[in-house]
């Protein structure tokens, strides 16, 4: 089966925004700084949402506050451990 894509319109995850910060909040209470765990809500929104490619720059295409650096600095450079967010 080729390009079976399941994801959700930007609409359907707004409405989820506060549920998802709960969540967020969850996951990622570990980060020490708050802009961390802003570009990590914005990150998962990015995932959650339809489209094929799941790489930075589409998802921050997609996103109404996504910034490209920032969620690209947030998954590859930004000084956070892992562990207790897997």
């Amino acid at each position: 089966m080729v390009g079976i894509v399941s994801g959700m319109r930007l609409g359907e995850v707004e409405r989820l925004r506060g549920e998802l910060a709960e969540f967020v909040a969850d996951v990622f209470g570990s980060l020490p700084r708050r802009g961390q765990r802003r570009w990590g809500v914005c990150y998962l929104r990015g995932l959650m949402l339809d489209g094929r490619c799941k790489s930075i720059q589409p998802m921050a295409e997609r996103l109404p506050d996504g910034n490209m650096q920032a969620l690209q600095q947030f998954v590859n450079q930004s000084p956070w451990d892992w562990l207790p967010v897997r």
